[in-house]
């Protein structure tokens, strides 16, 4: 009986072993794999966008047929899809778009799904769906930025345009008290300060969005339409003449081009930017 499980014992640790080493190995084939179709990738993306789409006008049918030859190649390459959408977006070609960027989100969803929801925010406006892709993004993976705004940020704006203010100012506020907590007040962004007030505004909180609205004039004075719905609050509240004096530099700043300053914002209208006769 002891001679039996010797061998026993035997066999097993030789059978251990060998798995083991048949794992060690298959581990190293997959990651040899895994460079070898990651520079198989790099190349294509050097050969078809950057040596390629990138010497061509961005909206023109040459950029795009250059993407279309990497992906023939390859169309697992998240990036590739990303940049064919984008000039896309930028065109307000948003139904044409919108396929290319979920196919960019199934291949790397890390990368670009954040991404897709700010399209979906301020592109296309598809506020509910913009709602769900960030929720969706912020379970998987956290907390984030994109764009140089937080998820709650464009939550909260989506919130602001289906008239949900109190979801919005909620968000709002703890975006407003983490920043304050972990970096301090120079670090508050005028634009998400902006937004808050206009949801405490729509509540006809308008005392506190007053504070707020003043808040952003301290980083940006000639922040015209912050200035435009501070006179509207301070005609309501019976202070005409403080009124007055705020439209009139809301409207002489929007001349000079003092307005929302985002990146895309030569693309896109944003919600609550004025829009001066």
């Amino acid at each position: 009986m002891g001679l039996f499980r010797a061998i026993a014992f035997t066999l097993i640790l030789v059978i251990s072993l060998s798995c083991q080493r048949n794992s060690e190995s298959s581990v190293a084939t997959d990651i040899a794999i895994q460079k070898d179709n990651k520079e198989k990738q790099e190349q294509i993306i050097n050969e078809h966008l950057i040596n390629g789409a990138w010497n061509h006008q961005v909206y023109t049918q040459e950029w795009q047929k250059e993407i279309d030859k990497g992906l023939a190649k390859d169309s697992t390459i998240a990036y590739l899809w990303q940049q064919k959408a984008m000039p896309l977006f930028k065109q307000s070609k948003y139904e044409l778009g919108m396929p290319f960027i979920d196919k960019a989100v199934k291949y790397n969803p890390r990368r670009w799904q954040d991404y897709r929801a700010f399209i979906k925010c301020i592109f296309s406006k598809q506020y509910k769906d913009a709602i769900l892709d960030f929720q969706d993004y912020q379970k998987k993976y956290g907390y984030g930025f994109v764009m140089d705004h937080s998820y709650n940020f464009y939550i909260a704006l989506s919130y602001l345009q289906l008239n949900e203010f109190e979801k919005a100012e909620k968000l709002f506020e703890e975006d407003y008290k983490r920043t304050i907590e972990e970096y301090g007040e120079d670090w508050l962004h005028y634009l998400d300060l902006f937004y808050y007030g206009i949801s405490k505004y729509e509540q006809k909180k308008y005392a506190e969005s007053l504070e707020l609205f003043d808040q952003a004039l301290a980083f940006y004075p000639e922040f015209s339409d912050v200035q435009y719905y501070k006179a509207k609050i301070l005609y309501k509240l019976g202070r005409p003449d403080e009124a007055d004096s705020s439209y009139k530099q809301a409207k002489e700043n929007a001349d000079k081009g003092f307005s929302i300053n985002e990146d895309n914002v030569i693309y896109e209208r944003y919600p609550y930017q004025v829009r001066w006769p």
